[in-house]
């Protein structure tokens, strides 16, 4: 049997981008839809399109370049926004999959998946991007120390953001907050 393997790429039931450099070189039908956009107006774009904020844009990229290179993939659940439609520049949390091709050179190119989590956990809360960050660190189980080494801040930082987000969610523990987070 023969397999056509752009037809499967096309109708993949997740969203799938090939990427060259931090640019999007395709993607599938399920990603156009997701991020509210057609195929030309995201292929030949930066994925700096389909994030909130330059910042996260910028902190994500260079956190996944030593995962990428020790482990070859990377995956993460983070704020993405949608990019044209009637819910153009709505945010919604995406678990995001990526394997390097070259590990050596991360960001040269890869193929990444994209899964909307909006059904599961809607955002409820204004966040900011650092808020963002340490609150998909918590959801992972990370502690404060393992946070501030990941985003490369301190513990006692870590634990001023998560305060205000147990502001914002009005949460009285670290383990409410969570439950909140992932509600939405």
């Amino acid at each position: 049997m023969d397999v056509d393997y752009q037809l499967a790429f096309d109708l993949a039931p997740v969203g799938l981008a090939l990427s060259r450099n931090r640019t999007i070189v395709d993607c599938n039908q399920h990603l156009c839809e997701m991020f509210g956009a057609n195929r030309e107006q995201l292929a030949g774009q930066s994925f700096l399109i389909l994030y909130p904020s330059v910042d996260e844009y910028e902190r994500i990229g260079a956190r996944m370049i030593p995962i990428l290179n020790e482990k070859g993939w990377y995956s993460d659940d983070r704020i993405m926004k949608r990019v044209d439609g009637h819910n153009k520049d709505e945010t919604f949390w995406c678990h995001v999959t990526g394997r390097a091709l070259n590990r050596l050179a991360p960001h040269e190119s890869g193929i990444w998946t994209f899964e909307d989590l909006s059904a599961r956990r809607p955002v409820t809360a204004e966040l900011t991007a650092r808020e963002r960050e340490v609150a998909s660190h918590l959801m992972g189980g990370m502690t404060s120390k393992e946070i501030g080494r990941a985003l490369a801040i301190s513990h006692r930082t870590v634990e001023i953001y998560r305060a205000r987000l147990m502001r914002k969610y009005q949460a009285s523990t670290t383990a409410y907050l969570v439950h909140k987070l992932m509600a939405g």
